[in-house]
C-alpha cells in the first residue's frame, strides 16, 4: 500500500494548516497500519515526492503564500517520476521501506526508484 505523503507531514508551512495536518495524520496512519499488518504480507509506505509539477503547484505559485510559491518551476519533479516511483514501491520497494516515508526528492531516493534525472 502506498500513501501519498509530503514534506508537509513534518514541516509546517504558513497558509497550509489543513494540508500539513492531514499529511501528518496520513504519516501516522502509514506507520500504525504497517505495525498492524505485520506478518500479513502487506506493507504500507508513504511516498513523499517533493514538489511536483501539477496544476495545484501552479495555483500555489500564483498565491505567493509561502516559500513553496517561490520555487523555480524547473526544480519541480515531473508527475511521471512520481508514477514511476509508485510502480517501483508496489513492485520492489515497499517491503524495505514499510512504515516509513520514502523521500523521492533526495538523490538517493531517486536513484533507488530508478530515476536518473
Amino acid at each position: 500500500m502506498v500513501n501519498m505523503s509530503s514534506g508537509a507531514a513534518t514541516g509546517a508551512l504558513e497558509g497550509w494548516s489543513h494540508y500539513c495536518a492531514t499529511k501528518a495524520g496520513l504519516l501516522s496512519l502509514t506507520r500504525v497500519t504497517q505495525k498492524e499488518l505485520v506478518g500479513s504480507g502487506i506493507d504500507v509506505v508513504g511516498l513523499s515526492p517533493g514538489t511536483v509539477a501539477t496544476g495545484m503547484q501552479r495555483a500555489i505559485r500564483a498565491s505567493g503564500i509561502n516559500p513553496v510559491s517561490r520555487l523555480d518551476w524547473a526544480d519541480y519533479i515531473p508527475a511521471e517520476d512520481v508514477a514511476q516511483a509508485v510502480a517501483w514501491l508496489i513492485r520492489d520497494g515497499a517491503a524495505r521501506h514499510g512504515g516509513a516515508d520514502f523521500l523521492l526528492k533526495s538523490p538517493e531516493g531517486r536513484a533507488e526508484a530508478g530515476l536518473t534525472r
